[in-house]
């Protein structure tokens, strides 16, 4: 599991040239502050040649950039944190880490890290903003490496977060048991593998958006989450969306961005 984070600041830095010239041009009269808050929203990235940050991504879409560690080096990971602390990001997720890497990184900069959903975060969570609830439920103890993936990332961007693991539709009494949960949430990610009927099940409960994850849990007719995928997507239930197969983190934004409005 996560393991305790020491206090500690990243000093901001402000980026001086074209951004001072732009406030200079608002202060001046030239142009209005929604046409300088527009010239800041097409800022240039950051080009470290292996990778090109998007250091203006949370003033265009609310969330800073993250990470995807699979296939990346450790020294290329931490040359990417590197840049984003002297951008002045206090808060950097990073998905789908190997422990060998969490642990050279771990070397340079505090880093929680969960090696069951290989999530890493070097920073402090930030307090939660959200408008309410996200519920994060799965089908089956398999699934909770996927549902750990949204929950970091949902709980990264500001959101508070409940967890509701073992609930599938081989006991639908175990589903039912939490009715209270299911209809108090704001957004509910579902999360199942098999035939993945637990989004359907749990939509049919609600009166919120539900996002529905497939993984790739099942036996060989399930096509690494194939099965599951088809099923989410015919669902008779409203208020069915679908992502990726054991895509967490998106489920993860897209309850952030829903749970924002």
């Amino acid at each position: 599991m996560f393991g305790a984070m020491p206090l500690w600041i990243m000093e901001e830095t402000v980026k001086k040239g074209k951004i001072e010239k732009i406030l200079e041009r608002v202060q001046g009269g030239e142009i209005s502050i929604e046409d300088a808050v527009l010239q800041l929203k097409k800022e240039p990235f950051e080009d470290l040649e292996y990778a090109k940050i998007d250091h203006h991504r949370e003033l265009r879409q609310g969330n800073a950039e993250v990470i995807f560690g699979e296939g990346k080096t450790p020294d290329q990971v931490l040359g990417i944190i590197e840049a984003m602390v002297k951008q002045g990001q206090k808060n950097i997720l990073i998905t789908r880490l190997y422990a060998k890497g969490a642990e050279k990184i771990n070397e340079r900069y505090p880093l929680q890290y969960n090696a069951e959903s290989r999530i890493g975060f070097v920073g402090e969570l930030p307090k939660p903003d959200g408008k309410g609830t996200i519920l994060i439920a799965t089908g089956g103890t398999s699934d909770i490496p996927v549902a750990e993936e949204a929950v970091w990332t949902a709980l990264s961007m500001g959101n508070q977060v409940q967890r509701l693991y073992d609930v599938g539709v081989a006991g639908l009494h175990r589903t039912l048991a939490h009715l209270d949960e299911i209809m108090s949430a704001n957004v509910i990610i579902a999360i199942a593998g098999m035939e993945g009927a637990l989004a359907s099940v749990i939509a049919g409960l609600s009166d919120c958006p539900v996002i529905a994850v497939p993984t790739s849990v099942g036996y060989g007719a399930s096509f690494h989450g194939m099965a599951a995928l088809l099923s989410m997507l015919n669902s008779c239930a409203n208020g069915v969306g679908v992502v990726n197969i054991d895509n967490g983190f998106g489920a993860g934004c897209l309850a952030s961005m829903i749970n924002h409005r």
